[in-house]
């Protein structure tokens, strides 16, 4: 029997890791800084498990040093981050903070210093209360307000950073915090979810116009979406269409406008209850469907659906397929299901295939456009022995498997610039508080201490060879 050989990547294949603001800085009242809608959601009683808040998190504004040295470390070539918005315009409008854009400045010159490419976020779910107070994202003011934003951080901090993502997952910010309620703000109004997600899609189109008439030529500029894998429960037609209802609503809702200049007809018959759709005003289409440089995927697990089956209870989405009955505008004829397999912390199937399904279907759609997985990874209930060290194969294997499947694609000819690992450390996980942890780095909240996990140094090995081991 033949040997399985070591995989090798593109020599110029960009490894990294990612983090998000709220997430990891804490300093939540420091330089100037005034309360996003996560302070907010996470300071409401029952919003998040055991009354967590970001308030100090990882404490990555004082520690970012120590945080640049573990990066180096780990040989990353790549640091994906975002900008709080809040930070740098208290109020989502009008004039920056000084203050709030020295902190990236100061960072993206650590990580340039050690060889590591910054790679910026504008909108990783924080956005300023103020905004939110109104309207949030189901006002078009909002958009306006966030292309403003993308010029102060563009001119900013273009001469530094050179790859740049409009907004993370902004499924997310609509569906769960306009739909489900499960996220900041935690509204729960149907008509409100689609002009969120209009709105954000929106808030891209002007952002990326912003940020091109801000940023250096050599600049690269995408978006970030986390796609849904929807695999019909049966064959049966009534399941199939339940699939094509959530790929509708995950997928295709941001898919349609950003990347091919239109909303899929099939969401707005879906959808015709909620709303008549006249929050889409003529040329939003246009100005949403802007050049894109690369696109970024985030996969951890595929959804199994199907129609109603008249047994399951409902119980919240968190948008990436736990739950078994989706509560968002447009699906409540569709149930999510379990799929069998290991599982992670987040209840997660671990199912590489849906990442391989993920890179053909965006490469067959656009293949001409170049993908970034700019978050995949795994939360594991990691233990530090008595001797310090966290060893945690669960998530290696995991990682093996999913690096595994990127290998295979870039093999088939999918362009795939690039991997981020989530997380480089363990943090605030939105509703969960600190009870889940992502990180390749351990993090001890009562002393703030990091320990790189064995995954750690299994990460930077791959890293530093280009390879993926045999086993």
């Amino acid at each position: 029997m033949t040997e399985k050989q070591p995989r090798v990547f593109p020599p110029d294949f960009l490894w990294g890791s990612a983090t998000a603001s709220y997430q990891i800085e804490g300093a939540a009242r420091e330089d100037g800084r005034t309360p996003s809608i996560w302070d907010t959601f996470s300071r409401t009683p029952g919003k998040v498990h055991a009354g967590d808040t970001g308030d100090v998190a990882c404490d990555h504004y004082h520690r970012w040093q120590e945080d640049v040295g573990l990066m180096a470390e780990l040989g990353l070539a790549a640091y994906r981050f975002s900008v709080s918005w809040s930070r740098v315009q208290p109020t989502g409008r009008g004039p920056a903070v000084q203050r709030g854009l020295d902190f990236y400045r100061a960072l993206a010159d650590g990580l340039l210093e050690r060889g590591i490419t910054p790679a910026i976020t504008l909108y990783h779910w924080d956005l300023p209360q103020d905004l939110e107070d109104s309207g949030g994202w189901p006002e078009r003011e909002t958009a306006e307000r966030f292309a403003e934003y993308a010029q102060i951080v563009g001119e900013a901090l273009g001469d530094r950073v050179a790859m740049w993502t409009t907004l993370n997952e902004p499924f997310c910010s609509a569906f769960l915090g306009y739909g489900s309620g499960v996220h900041a703000p935690g509204r729960t109004e149907p008509e409100s979810v689609l002009k969120a997600a209009h709105h954000l899609n929106l808030a891209h189109g002007l952002g990326v116009q912003a940020l091109r008439a801000a940023l250096p030529r050599n600049a690269e500029i995408g978006v970030t979406l986390n796609p849904v894998v929807a695999r019909p429960r049966t064959d049966a037609p009534a399941d199939v269409d339940a699939a094509r209802r959530i790929d509708a609503l995950q997928t295709r809702i941001f898919s349609g406008p950003l990347l091919h200049g239109s909303y899929p007809e099939d969401l707005r018959q879906d959808t015709a209850r909620v709303s008549d759709w006249s929050f889409l005003r003529a040329g939003d289409e246009a100005a949403i469907h802007q050049p894109l440089d690369f696109l970024g995927l985030n996969y951890y697990q595929p959804s199994v659906v199907s129609a109603p089956t008249g047994g399951s209870q409902a119980k919240r989405n968190d948008g990436h397929g736990s739950g078994t009955h989706s509560p968002w505008v447009g699906s409540e004829d569709v149930e999510f299901h379990l799929a069998p397999g290991e599982r992670t912390d987040m209840g997660w199937v671990v199912d590489p295939t849906g990442l391989y399904e993920l890179l053909q279907r965006f490469h067959s759609e656009l293949p001409n456009l170049p993908l970034y997985i700019t978050e995949n990874g795994a939360a594991f209930d990691d233990k530090m022995d008595a001797a310090g060290v966290v060893h945690d194969p669960e998530r290696i294997s995991y990682l093996h498997g999913h690096l595994d499947a990127v290998h295979r694609s870039i093999e088939q000819g999918v362009d795939i610039r690039g991997y981020f690992l989530w997380s480089l450390l363990d943090n605030f996980e939105w509703a969960y508080g600190y009870s889940k942890r992502f990180g390749v780095v351990h993090v001890d909240f009562d002393t703030l201490r990091r320990t790189p996990k064995a995954s750690a140094r299994w990460y930077a090995g791959v890293v530093g060879s280009g390879r993926l081991p045999a086993t």
